[in-house]
């Protein structure tokens, strides 16, 4: 991107960023769920189970999402790292949305478990993968193995998680954008600012990528983010550098904003001149330039 088309985007994703009511929009949000919680530790395996649930419609699984933490107790760390796979079993039993159900989540509480064991909390995890690493994708891939690399054979009868688990947890390895990984580490990395948390120091805001999900991809497209028409990694970074022309230190700090344009249905996805009269990206939108 040039800085000529950096100039013309700025100002109107600060407009959008600006007349965002991030307060209103957290509340149709998963990052909402982990805001139950004080505990760093319980933020982080909160976040994780948020993030990785979180595809299809918001007011579908934001509610099996609630209940699941609920039968989780007051620390879901706590249950993770000290309860038996029959024990996360029965914390996850009736769980069940599209693909996912009790097993999958019980794999994913028993590999966050034993991650707390080894290192105190995910973040310490994903702090040493990332200084290991070259870059992000590389660490969050690592911490992905790491996820999987336990002995699930209590929970599945195999050396391995379930399969559904790595609908999941993508790895970035295989070219996925990894949008719910990359969410949460933008939850974690990020903030505080009433959204994300800030909780991981370690890892530089500066080197997050954008958690590209339809919306950002098609809102994206729009307004000269990208041309590519794939969901990948590739497409991921290449939105991202764009977006890093904009805020080297803090590329997607625009995300929440894009994303909820998409997920509220404020953007028409095509030029009307009704629903697009108020838009912060009219100015630099394709239908309208």
């Amino acid at each position: 991107m040039t800085w000529k088309r950096a100039a013309l985007l700025r100002p109107a994703l600060e407009r959008l960023l600006e007349g965002t009511d991030a307060a209103a929009r957290v509340r149709g949000d998963p990052v909402e769920l982990p805001h139950r919680y004080s505990d760093p530790r319980d933020v982080e395996v909160a976040a994780l189970l948020s993030s990785a649930l979180a595809y299809g419609r918001v007011d579908l699984f934001k509610p099996r999402l609630s209940a699941l933490l609920d039968r989780l107790g007051p620390s879901p760390a706590a249950t993770a790292s000290d309860s038996s796979p029959a024990e996360l079993l029965e914390r996850a039993s009736g769980f069940a949305y599209r693909m996912t159900d009790a097993r999958d989540v019980a794999c994913l509480l028993y590999g966050a478990g034993a991650m707390l064991r080894a290192h105190g909390s995910l973040g310490a995890s994903f702090a040493k993968h990332y200084r290991n690493s070259v870059s992000i994708k590389t660490a969050l891939g690592a911490f992905v193995d790491e996820l999987c690399a336990a002995d699930f054979r209590p929970i599945t009868g195999r050396r391995a998680p379930t399969r559904r688990l790595k609908h999941l947890l993508p790895h970035p390895g295989r070219g996925s954008a990894c949008k719910r990984l990359n969410l949460f580490l933008r939850w974690m990395v990020r903030g505080p600012d009433g959204v994300d948390f800030g909780l991981w120091r370690e890892v530089p805001v500066s080197e997050l990528v954008v958690p590209l999900d339809t919306h950002v991809h098609r809102i994206g497209r729009f307004i000269g983010l990208t041309r590519r028409k794939d969901l990948s990694w590739r497409t991921a970074e290449e939105v991202t550098r764009r977006l890093r022309s904009l805020d080297p230190a803090d590329p997607v700090r625009y995300d929440f904003a894009l994303s909820h344009l998409g997920i509220s249905g404020t953007c028409a996805a095509r030029k009307d001149a009704r629903r697009c009269a108020g838009c912060a990206l009219k100015p630099i939108c394709r239908f309208w330039t």
